[in-house]
């Protein structure tokens, strides 16, 4: 598969990225600008989108309708200092779409 990444998230989670060329948006704590973000990155095409976990939950309206097409593949990573489960759960959602089995079903 060909296509950009782009990494959404706070200042310290998108730095390591950033210095690897990846496209990045840089978030605050605010819904608002999440969305904003989340809204561009719809727009810009890119095939992967890696998301931090403390932002997904404000960014997933916008990505869900997303969810049934083959790209972009959104990933939640967990990156704060108590996850919330949300990266879990989308990864235990898309693995479930690909394979049928809910892998995660005792956990």
């Amino acid at each position: 598969m060909q296509g950009k990444v782009v990494v959404l998230g706070d200042a310290d989670f998108v730095m390591p990225f950033s210095a690897l060329g990846l496209d990045t948006f840089t978030v605050g704590s605010e819904a608002g600008q999440t969305i904003e973000s989340a809204k561009k990155i719809v727009e810009g095409k890119y095939a992967l989108v890696i998301v931090a976990e403390d932002q997904a939950a404000s960014a997933q309206e916008v990505f869900a309708e997303l969810q049934n097409l083959p790209t972009p593949c959104v990933v939640v990573v967990p990156f704060t200092t108590e996850p919330t489960g949300l990266a879990t759960k989308t990864l235990s959602e898309a693995l479930k779409m690909a394979t049928g089995i809910d892998i995660f079903q005792n956990h």
